[in-house]
């Protein structure tokens, strides 16, 4: 009898899936979108610092790569 009260006040806490939707949408029209020269702007960004990044991890590489070869021999 206990189960049957709590799986009651479980769905009674549940919003209707229309509701959660209409509040998604409702979210959406608030979001301010970038427009495209500044999406340019960003992605370049982003894409400069992850080759930059990729080129350093790649430069330590391969010094601990030789360093550690020159200690093992």
């Amino acid at each position: 009898m206990g189960e049957n009260t709590e799986k009651k006040e479980k769905s009674q806490d549940k919003a209707p899936k229309k509701s959660w939707f209409k509040g998604l949408k409702a979210e959406f029209k608030k979001v301010v979108w970038p427009d495209k020269d500044a999406l340019a702007k960003q992605t370049a960004a982003v894409v400069a610092v992850s080759v930059l990044l990729g080129a350093i991890i790649s430069v330590i590489d391969t010094i601990l790569k030789v360093g550690i070869d020159f200690l093992v021999r």
